[in-house]
């Protein structure tokens, strides 16, 4: 996948190596890592600033390390780096009776806006945050609170607005393998889990797309992730996108609409929980940044 990236012009850098399987230790818990394969779920690239999301699990507590090379190299070249408010991860931050077994519980809680993960103290995934220019959009879930959010916004505030969307999700948990933003007016909108605020977008003039169902084998291995990862795809740019070899469906569908598949077969690395969008984290673009929600 990297020395694809590399052929069609993109400058590809890799996380440090770590030993994930040491213990550590923090005066509210105490957890082995877990891995640093998924960039997109600890980065936000906001204009010319990197902002490292504080994660909401204890596992991942320390998975910035494995960045922060690479971020310091950015820093020297005249990047702002920002580090958001680290969490405890007390156990005041997870409610202990939520009902993990039961979808319809959850469901129930969804609706409400109540999550595995509590009010305690801010905390968030950079991966439940989606961008389209000066507008970023972001949903509540499992690993993302209110409180994470209002500073995001607060943090971003005036030069961008900050957006909370929610779907018909039982157990939300990252935003690209539900709502894709794939260019200027237009975004990928999972059909199993419809967006209650899909008229904000309608009203400004964008057109939603609904990807194919997906073609992955049902016994194929899944971890913590859906069959939906087929619109987890990278956008090279507007004529130009990442997506699986075997997804000939989502294939076709890129093709009507004029912009060119790059076909990767990585399918064993969906079994890690993420796909194209996850595994990446675009540090640099070309263009001008735009509104498209005035």
């Amino acid at each position: 996948m990297c020395n694809i990236l590399k052929k069609e012009g993109v400058i590809v850098k890799r996380p440090d190596p770590i030993d994930w399987s040491v213990k550590y230790k923090t005066p509210d818990f105490e957890s082995t890592g877990m891995y640093a394969a998924m960039p997109r779920d600890i980065l936000l690239v906001v204009g010319n600033e990197i902002i490292e999301a504080p994660m909401a699990w204890r596992a991942r507590f320390f998975e910035y390390r494995a960045y922060r090379r690479i971020i310091k190299e950015y820093f020297n070249c005249g990047a702002k780096w920002t580090t958001a408010p680290k969490p405890t991860m007390a156990d005041e931050l997870y409610d202990q009776d939520y009902p993990i077994c039961s979808v319809e519980d959850r469901h129930k809680l969804a609706a409400q806006g109540k999550f595995v993960t509590t009010e305690f103290e801010p905390c968030f995934d950079a991966a439940d945050f989606i961008r389209a220019g000066r507008d970023i959009f972001v949903q509540r879930s499992q690993v993302t609170n209110y409180m994470g959010i209002e500073w995001m916004r607060r943090h971003l505030a005036p030069d961008y607005r900050v957006h909370v969307i929610s779907f018909k999700d039982p157990n939300p948990m990252h935003i690209d393998a539900t709502f894709n933003i794939i260019g200027p007016g237009l975004v990928l909108s999972n059909p199993d889990r419809p967006c209650y605020q899909i008229d904000l977008f309608k009203k400004a003039g964008w057109t939603v797309i609904h990807p194919p169902v997906p073609l992955i084998p049902d016994d194929h291995p899944l971890w913590m992730s859906s069959k939906w990862l087929s619109m987890n795809v990278l956008m090279l740019d507007e004529k130009r996108v990442m997506v699986d070899a075997n997804e000939t469906s989502i294939q076709k569908m890129f093709e009507k609409l004029g912009i060119s598949t790059i076909k990767v077969n990585i399918r064993h690395a969906n079994s890690l929980g993420g796909g194209f969008h996850c595994w990446t984290c675009d540090i640099r673009r070309r263009g001008t940044l735009q509104s498209y929600f005035d």
